[in-house]
């Protein structure tokens, strides 16, 4: 599978990543998912800490025991959580960052981390605390890098603006185009790459579309009405019927070369099969991309601009 640089960090990603929040608690699936990943040339494994509350993050250590040296292992800070309770609160703030820190280690059973993400973060946050923490853990090496999960552009502003960060997570698919406006190209002009997290639209571009959509879309998605997701799936249908859509989608997101990789979900390993069933090693032709654009609409940040 085809490798891209994360930012200038000299780190290098499988352009498809596997999300680990949809694994579930059942560890034999879910270091199934992942040794089935990892012979498929996926190298990059995206966990947070507050994923099942820390059980995730320990899930993944588990699996991956003794293949540590062959992964990109990224994992994010930010939500205070009580897994006794179940409750959290947002705490960007150094004390938590390190402290987060140490705790996300002892759970995924490594002494280091190659992505470290923010996992939020608004304009109010105290960003240059922030920053200071991640800057301290990098020069620690603690982490190999850092980044921020986000989709408000006002907040990646102003880390690119004031941090060396070299990877944002976002949301991006055809149905979400709002990374298209404005902000895919400033972060490539300096340089920092994008995790498109999402790409499938909750399974609505996926092949299995029109059955996702009456579960996940009956209620609209980001201004489609159900019967507008509907449709777009149709002529998506009439265009070619023989069209793998969880490949075209995956390339979709992929074609910006600001996108390092996309972010998918996956709780069986036969969905896993499936989702990344197809050819990666080409990008989506110039003329596919712009017919999928024209299916689509161009929809724009209306808050956090």
């Amino acid at each position: 599978m085809n490798k891209n640089k994360l930012g200038n960090s000299g780190i290098e990603v499988s352009q498809l990543t596997l999300g680990c929040m949809s694994l579930g608690t059942d560890f034999k699936e879910a270091k199934n998912i992942i040794d089935f990943a990892l012979d498929q040339g996926i190298n990059h494994l995206d966990t947070a800490d507050l994923y099942d509350f820390g059980i995730n993050e320990e899930i993944v250590g588990k699996a991956i025991n003794g293949k540590r040296k062959e992964i990109v292992l990224t994992s994010k800070v930010g939500n205070h959580f009580n897994k006794q309770t179940g409750d959290w609160f947002w705490d960007p703030s150094k004390e938590h960052i390190v402290q987060g820190v140490k705790e996300s280690l002892q759970r995924l059973n490594t002494d280091y981390i190659d992505f470290y993400m923010l996992h939020g973060g608004t304009i109010d946050d105290p960003i240059d605390e922030t920053i200071e923490a991640f800057e301290l853990l990098k020069q620690e090496g603690i982490i190999r890098a850092y980044g921020i999960s986000s989709i408000r552009p006002n907040v990646i502003r102003e880390y690119v603006g004031r941090s060396s960060i070299d990877g944002v997570m976002m949301q991006y698919n055809l149905f979400d185009r709002r990374p298209e406006e404005k902000i895919l190209d400033f972060l490539y002009e300096h340089s920092i790459s994008v995790l498109a997290r999402g790409p499938l639209a909750k399974g609505m571009l996926s092949n299995h579309a029109n059955q996702q959509i009456e579960k996940k879309g009956k209620d609209g998605y980001l201004g489609y009405s159900r019967e507008a997701l509907l449709q777009i799936s149709e002529q998506l249908n009439e265009w070619n019927p023989t069209t793998n859509r969880n490949e075209l989608s995956l390339k979709y997101v992929l074609k910006h070369p600001a996108v390092a990789s996309a972010v998918f979900g996956a709780s069986s390993v036969n969905q896993l099969k499936e989702t990344i069933d197809g050819d990666f090693h080409s990008e989506l032709p110039d003329e596919i991309y712009s017919a999928l654009q024209h299916l689509s609409r161009p929809i724009t940040y209306q808050t956090h601009r």
